[in-house]
């Protein structure tokens, strides 16, 4: 089962529940305190909480044409980085001088996190993500990101792009917010899939494509089974010492790495792909 958020004619915005290639529309009325995507996925039971917000005269849609929104309500959006060795070995090859950090990163016990949006800045599929007018090498990252309630569980699994300025973080890692955290820099959705019925992760497979004039300009491959740290440790280091009263978004680092000759283009189309969630696709701006 997943969750979205999609944009009506009418310029509502609508809660769904997505089953069998059909959606249903969620009366958030119908529960005294529900008011919110999150508000399901943060329940003890969200599938059980989303059937009884089914208004029984409403029929389901195709899912097809549905102008999704980024699953998003007030949840600040953070990222772990270097959970992946190609991640790590690119991070080192862009920043020599800080390579040996990377590289105790990658094998120490406390990850890499940092905030990466806030709910406002954030994009949803078909929205524009964009470079930075003062990076000449820019690059998506695909990344599986956990959807974590206000008390730390893992609820839900959707797809994220980290947009990244490789070259402003290879000159100095303390500019690692400004190639990281700017005016959509990040791209969320399509959809939720609850983690009771995501597949086994290990066997998840994350898939990049970038086309460029019609043409496939980059594509890569990877899987879930060559992080480095799992899922649960990640939302466990996020929520140390910390507290998210909204709930929070994760994202959980990359293992597909463009090579060093290639960097995003205005027009270039980026296609993300993730096994039991969907494609999260956008133009670069």
């Amino acid at each position: 089962m997943q969750f979205g958020k999609v944009r009506r004619s009418s310029g509502d915005t609508a809660v769904v529940l997505i089953d069998a290639g059909q959606i249903v529309t969620l009366d958030l009325s119908r529960r005294p305190g529900v008011g919110s995507l999150a508000d399901i996925l943060h329940a003890p039971d969200p599938l059980g909480l989303a059937r009884g917000l089914i208004d029984p005269a409403g029929h389901p849609e195709p899912l097809a044409d549905q102008a999704f929104l980024a699953p998003v309500d007030r949840q600040e959006i953070w990222a772990a980085g270097v959970t992946y060795k190609r991640s790590k070995i690119a991070r080192e090859e862009e920043s020599k001088g800080a390579a040996q950090f990377y590289d105790k990163v990658y094998g120490a016990d406390r990850p890499e996190l940092f905030l990466k949006a806030t709910p406002e800045r954030v994009v949803g599929p078909g929205q524009p993500v964009r470079v930075r007018a003062d990076s000449k090498w820019s690059v998506p990252e695909p990344e599986l990101a956990l959807v974590i309630s206000p008390d730390g569980r893992i609820v839900g699994y959707t797809v994220g792009n980290d947009m990244s300025a490789r070259d402003i973080e290879g000159e100095n890692p303390l500019y690692l917010p400004q190639a990281k955290i700017y005016k959509q820099s990040c791209a969320v959705g399509p959809l939720v899939t609850l983690a009771s019925v995501m597949p086994p992760l290990a066997g998840v497979g994350i898939k990049l494509v970038i086309r460029r004039g019609g043409a496939v300009a980059f594509e890569g491959s990877t899987t879930l089974a060559q992080m480095a740290r799992t899922p649960e440790q990640l939302a466990g280091w996020l929520f140390r010492e910390n507290e998210f009263p909204h709930g929070a978004v994760l994202l959980t680092g990359t293992g597909i790495v463009p090579p060093d000759e290639f960097t995003l283009a205005t027009g270039d189309q980026v296609a993300i792909t993730i096994d039991g969630i969907g494609t999260l696709n956008n133009t670069v701006a």
